[in-house]
């Protein structure tokens, strides 16, 4: 039986990542040293006791285990916990167990649980609540986007009040990050049904006040958490306020405390704002079109392959990164485990040209590319019609608010159903499994997952499903690289960039974060 020292190996496994963030521009970073939130008044704390963090989109959900965007899951951050989590660097530490061990064959793990810890509720948090949140999640019958990862388990088990021990039916290898899913509480699962994504109850430093969809979401400060007196903050209000230039303005005059993104046009302005400073971090973040295969002329790969030679990446980070970002030359972050470099599709627009007319569409023809209505994702989406215009494309642009733009995308029945012809998104993964299992394998069509280019290649799911069921890392390098190969080389995006994560924050506002994938970190918040 491995012991908890597997912690650590699994964080150098999966997580080595991390190594290549170092301290980033974030800078402090150090855990506020612990005391009664209460204490302010005694030691010459700031009296002020809400911090405002302003974001381009809506939130979709609080459900933790029902949430497929970064933007909901870094607000839920701040409310629920799972057995494990991560860091501000994306490590793997513990969360609600304290310890863990795992079988010789990886099929078994037994979590150690941390006691006297309470639900927002008041429930105890115990193994039996552990049990109720993963027999949820494993039941396919519920629909909840956590079913892809843990419909692994064959059970659930409570060995006594304080630990539980997990059976999976088969190897996977990712397992341990799964654990990270918010666990809720039993009584407001039973309250509230449904609902629980409209009124999340987690144990987290944090806990839920009131949601005004479209305006914005309130916690409080969490006075019985565990880690009692690390984060500081009393309450912090989430704000979406899609407009670029509207939230650097609330930056500029006190407004909002913390921007994410910052505009990459004004970081060097920024830069130089009276008690403003920009935050640049590394990120796992790829940004692409996700092309529907099953929709004519993107079934035929020559039309992929030509949209892609017709597209400026370098012009797309100068342009609409401002400069911010690199090429993405694989299907995910160089900065995840296993990466395997591909190359790019080099800008050449009369190879494009040539492989439409050999596909049948020498005259072009006329698509729709979708996506949100924030500021950066409009001016992505005016690029790319601008660069097929020139192959004789035409394009035309459709936003829509990100809540509608997920039910269209995801609300489908079959595949059969999807409407979408390209969509302009980004993904943000931290390990392989989560950058080639959710968006690549077959299984993973919506509305069971995230490959929404609806790509299939047998080669491709015999290589995930190998690699999800190996422990050795070299077979997985090897079974990993199989799989960028043969996606890249099937083209089911337009490959564009890699992101370089930027946000914004007033100069006295301390252990906030912008996570590497894009989450956002508070559980050290403060004002110094």
């Amino acid at each position: 039986m491995k012991k908890a020292s597997y912690l650590r190996a699994a964080s150098v496994l999966l997580f080595s990542v991390a190594l290549l963030f170092g301290c980033s521009s974030s800078g402090g970073g150090g855990t506020p040293a612990a005391s009664s939130p209460d204490s302010g008044a005694s030691t010459g704390a700031p009296q002020k006791d809400q911090m405002v963090i302003a974001v381009n989109e809506n939130f979709i959900t609080m459900d933790p285990q029902n949430t497929g965007d970064a933007l909901s899951s870094g607000v839920q951050s701040a409310m629920f916990e799972g057995l494990l989590i991560y860091d501000k660097d994306l490590k793997l530490i513990p969360g609600l167990s304290t310890e863990y061990s795992v079988n010789e064959d990886s099929t078994e793990y037994t979590f150690k649980l941390r006691q006297n810890v309470k639900f927002h509720d008041g429930t105890p948090f115990n193994a039996q609540a552990v049990k109720i949140n993963f027999d949820r999640m494993s039941n396919q019958d519920n629909n909840l986007r956590a079913y892809r990862n843990y419909k692994y388990i064959k059970s659930t088990e409570v060995v006594d009040d304080y630990t539980v021990k997990v059976t999976l039916n088969q190897p996977f290898s990712a397992m341990i990050n799964k654990f990270t899913t918010g666990i809720i509480s039993p009584a407001a699962l039973e309250k509230y049904g449904k609902e629980i994504s409209k009124n999340p109850v987690g144990t987290g430093p944090y806990k839920f006040v009131e949601w005004v969809q479209g305006d914005h979401l309130t916690v409080e400060l969490n006075q019985d958490h565990w880690n009692k007196g690390a984060a500081k903050v009393g309450k912090i209000v989430y704000k979406p306020v899609p407009e670029n230039g509207s939230r650097v303005a609330m930056l500029k005059t006190g407004e909002a405390d913390v921007i994410y993104p910052l505009p990459e046009q004004q970081a060097e302005t920024l830069g130089g704002a009276e008690g403003v400073k920009v935050e640049r971090t590394p990120s796992t973040i790829t940004r692409y079109v996700s092309i529907n295969m099953l929709k004519k002329p993107f079934d035929d790969l020559r039309v992929r392959q030509a949209i892609n030679y017709a597209v400026d990446k370098d012009a797309f980070i100068k342009v609409v990164k401002a400069g911010y970002g690199t090429q993405l030359e694989s299907i995910m972050s160089p900065t995840i485990a296993h990466y395997a470099k591909q190359g790019v599709y080099e800008y050449n627009i009369e190879k494009a040209k040539q492989l439409l007319k050999e596909a049948g569409y020498e005259n072009g023809f006329t698509t729709e590319i979708w996506g949100n209505t924030n500021s950066d994702t409009m001016k992505g989406m005016q690029f790319i019609q601008q660069q097929l215009q020139k192959i004789g494309v035409t394009v035309e642009v459709k936003s829509m608010e990100e809540a509608t733009l997920s039910d269209e995308i995801y609300g489908i029945k079959s595949p059969e159903e999807a409407k979408m012809n390209m969509w302009y998104v980004s993904w943000s993964s931290a390990d392989p499994d989560n950058a080639m299992r959710s968006l690549f394998s077959s299984e993973n069509f919506p509305p069971a997952g995230a490959n929404t280019a609806f790509y299939k290649s047998d080669i491709v799911d015999k290589s995930i499903k190998e690699a999800t069921q190996s422990s050795d890392q070299n077979k997985q390098k090897e079974l990993y690289g199989a799989v960028q190969e043969n996606v890249f080389k099937d083209a089911p995006w337009i490959f564009l960039a890699v992101d370089e994560i930027l946000y914004g924050k007033r100069a006295n506002v301390n252990g906030v974060y912008i996570t590497p994938s894009g989450g956002i970190y508070v559980r050290e918040a403060a004002f110094q």
